[in-house]
C-alpha cells in the first residue's frame, strides 16, 4: 500500500468519524511505518492543523513539578489542541509518545477520545492494531498499554503495518 492509499484511507475514516460521538481516528503502526508521512500528506490535502504533541506538551509542562504535571496534563493537552486547531473541525496529532509516559500516569486512549468529542482527531499511535485489541509497547515495558477493541466507542483505525 502506498502513502497515497493511506492518505485516502485516513480521509475516508475522517469522513466517517464526523458522525461518531468520539470522532477519533488512529493511524497505527510501528516506528518507521509511515505514520508521519501519511499525516503530512493528509495535512497538505486537507489543510488540517498538525500538532507535534511531544514538543508542545513538553513545553507546556516545563514550569510544573511532577505531581502538578500529572494533575494538569489533561487540561494542558486540551489547551494546546484548542490553540493549535484554530477552530478547525479536524486536527492531526503526531509524535504522541508523551501520552504514554508512565511518570505522567495517564490513559492515552481516554485522553484522545476526550479531545475527539468536539472535533475529529487523527492521531499517530506507535503500536499494533489487531482485530480485537490495540497495543502500545511490548508486554513488560513500563509504558505498555493494551485496549480491547469493539463496541460503539472504538476508534477508527488506519493500520500502517502493511508496508512503509
Amino acid at each position: 500500500m502506498t502513502f497515497q492509499n493511506h492518505t485516502d484511507e485516513i480521509e475516508d475514516c475522517a469522513r466517517h468519524a464526523a458522525s461518531l460521538y468520539a470522532r477519533l481516528v488512529l493511524v497505527v503502526g510501528p516506528a518507521g511505518s509511515g505514520k508521519t508521512t501519511s499525516l503530512w500528506a493528509f495535512q497538505n490535502a486537507s489543510g488540517a492543523p498538525l500538532v507535534n504533541v511531544n514538543l508542545q506538551v513538553s513545553r507546556g509542562l516545563l514550569d510544573l513539578d511532577q505531581r502538578s504535571r500529572v494533575l494538569q496534563f489533561p487540561k494542558r493537552l486540551n489547551a494546546i489542541v484548542e490553540t493549535e486547531a484554530h477552530g478547525a473541525d479536524t486536527v492531526l496529532l503526531d509524535n504522541t509518545e508523551v501520552l504514554f509516559d508512565a511518570d505522567l500516569n495517564q490513559d492515552p486512549l481516554r485522553l484522545l477520545k476526550t479531545l475527539a468529542r468536539h472535533r475529529t482527531v487523527i492521531a499517530a499511535w506507535s503500536g499494533i492494531a489487531e482485530a480485537d485489541a490495540l497495543t502500545y509497547a511490548e508486554p513488560g515495558h513500563r509504558e505498555h498499554k493494551r485496549y480491547p477493541l469493539g463496541g460503539s466507542a472504538a476508534p477508527l483505525i488506519v493500520n500502517m503495518e502493511s508496508e512503509a
